[in-house]
């Protein structure tokens, strides 16, 4: 704004722009809010990723005994660890008829075949275990043996646990409540 002289007063005239002060004052306030929400946004992140990992492998659960009872056959689901991923497999055969060593579909020999491989890689911070190292679901009765739990498990050590009991259902938790949307083991 221009002012007009008053009485021996300055003129003063309308600043255009900003100064190199103001403008390292907002760099620095920016600064400050975004070193503050990134390790928020790694643990969404993290939380996105297990839980897309859990509901696919929820999802494969259901679909192995579906399986097994649609083709009339007893159908496996397999889990396998590497150092740069890990694998599930679900396939006809015994157990040792399919691995899962490099990306791509899993292998199967001896009159095994697979029916579909997921794989997540170590660079997505995503790791799956289980305490068996395959679960074979009966066509009659959709039953599955051994039983089993399954982790999903995230780079922060968020988890979420599938329990696949007798009958061959799936209960679904998260240790102490860490995953959104499921109950607490």
């Amino acid at each position: 704004m221009a002012a007009r002289r008053i009485r021996g007063e300055r003129q003063w005239h309308a600043q255009r722009g900003i100064t190199m002060i103001e403008a390292c004052m907002v760099l620095a306030v920016s600064g400050v809010l975004i070193g503050a929400a990134v390790p928020g946004l790694q643990g969404v992140i993290d939380a996105r990723r297990i839980g897309s990992a859990a509901s696919q492998l929820a999802t494969d659960l259901q679909l192995v005994r579906t399986e097994a009872v649609l083709r009339n056959e007893p159908v496996r689901l397999s889990f396998y660890a590497r150092a740069d991923a890990t694998c599930w497999v679900v396939h006809t055969g015994s157990a040792a008829q399919c691995t899962c060593n490099a990306p791509g579909p899993a292998v199967c020999g001896g009159g095994a075949a697979a029916i579909k491989t997921v794989q997540w890689p170590s660079r997505d911070h995503v790791r799956v275990q289980a305490n068996v190292a395959s679960m074979l679901f009966d066509p009659l009765h959709g039953t599955s043996t051994p039983t089993g739990t399954v982790r999903v498990i995230g780079a922060q050590g968020r988890e979420v646990q599938h329990i696949v009991n007798v009958m061959g259902r799936v209960r679904s938790c998260s240790p102490l409540g860490a995953m959104p949307g499921y109950r607490p083991c």
